[in-house]
C-alpha cells in the first residue's frame, strides 16, 4: 500500500487510490456529529448560494458551515461541533459549506473519496485496511486551506501510522494541540462561535466507529453516506 500525504484543494485535485480529505478544525468533526445526531444525509457544497438553493429542494433541511469560521447569516447552525450535540437532527438533511473541508471534497479525485477527522479515525483506518488499496491519499486541508494546520497534519500521521501496522501514542501530541492550532478556542473573542467545547469535542479520538463516504451528485455536489465499520 503506496501512502502519500498532500495538503489544499490542490492536493486533493491531485489525490489517487483511495482519497481522505481531513478537516479536523471542525468541518468533519462536525458532519460525524451530524449523523450521531440523527442526521439522515449530509449535502456539502462550496458555496453559500447554492446551500440555499439546495435548502429549498429538500424539505427537512437545515444549513450548517461558516465563513471566516462564523456562523453564516441565514444558517442554522455554525461550523460548531458544540451547536451540533444539542441538537435533535433526526430525519433531517444537513446542507454543509465550509472554506476548507467541503471546498476540498467537491474538489476531490480519487477511487473512493471519504472524510477525515480525529473522532473516527480508528474507523477509517479499518474501512481502509479492509479494502486493501494500492494507494491511498491522505488530504490535509489546512487553516482555511491555504495554511498548514498542525491537527489535520497529525490526523494525516495516524492515519497513515495506523495503515502501516505501527504501534504510536499520539495522545500527548493531540493533548498540545490546545496550546497550538487550538488556542483559537480559548480565546473569550470567540467564544460565541468558537467555544472551548469545540476543541475538545474535535479532539476526542475515534469517538465513533463510522467512516463518511462521498458520491458525487449531478449537481457538482457530494452526498456523504454513514458506513458503520
Amino acid at each position: 500500500m503506496k501512502i502519500q500525504i498532500l495538503e489544499f484543494i490542490e492536493g486533493a485535485r491531485k489525490a489517487k487510490g483511495v482519497t481522505v480529505i481531513i478537516d479536523v478544525f471542525r468541518a468533519f468533526t462536525v458532519a460525524c456529529y451530524a449523523f450521531d445526531a440523527g442526521a439522515s444525509r449530509i449535502i456539502t457544497t462550496t458555496g453559500i448560494e447554492e446551500a440555499f438553493i439546495l435548502k429549498k429542494k429538500y424539505m427537512r433541511s437545515v444549513l450548517v458551515g461558516e465563513k471566516d469560521e462564523r456562523k453564516i447569516e441565514g444558517f442554522d447552525f455554525g461550523n460548531s461541533p458544540t451547536e451540533i450535540i444539542k441538537s435533535d437532527l433526526s430525519g433531517k438533511t444537513v446542507i454543509q459549506t465550509t472554506t476548507a473541508g467541503t471546498c476540498g471534497l467537491v474538489n476531490a479525485s480519487g477511487d473512493i473519496v471519504i472524510t477525515g477527522s480525529l473522532v473516527n479515525s480508528g474507523a477509517i483506518i479499518k474501512y481502509i485496511k479492509a479494502l486493501n488499496p494500492e494507494k491511498v491519499t491522505l488530504v490535509a486541508m489546512g487553516y482555511r486551506a491555504t495554511t498548514s494546520a498542525e491537527e489535520d497534519l497529525l490526523c494525516a500521521e495516524i492515519i497513515e501510522t495506523g495503515l502501516a501496522g505501527k504501534r504510536k501514542n499520539f495522545d500527548e501530541r493531540i493533548s498540545d494541540l490546545r496550546s497550538g492550532a487550538g488556542q483559537r478556542f480559548f480565546l473569550p473573542a470567540n467564544i460565541d462561535y468558537s467555544p472551548p467545547t469545540d476543541f475538545f469535542l474535535c479532539t476526542m479520538r475515534d469517538r465513533f466507529d463510522f467512516i463518511l463516504k462521498g458520491e458525487k451528485r449531478t449537481d457538482g455536489n457530494i452526498d456523504l453516506m454513514r458506513i458503520d465499520v
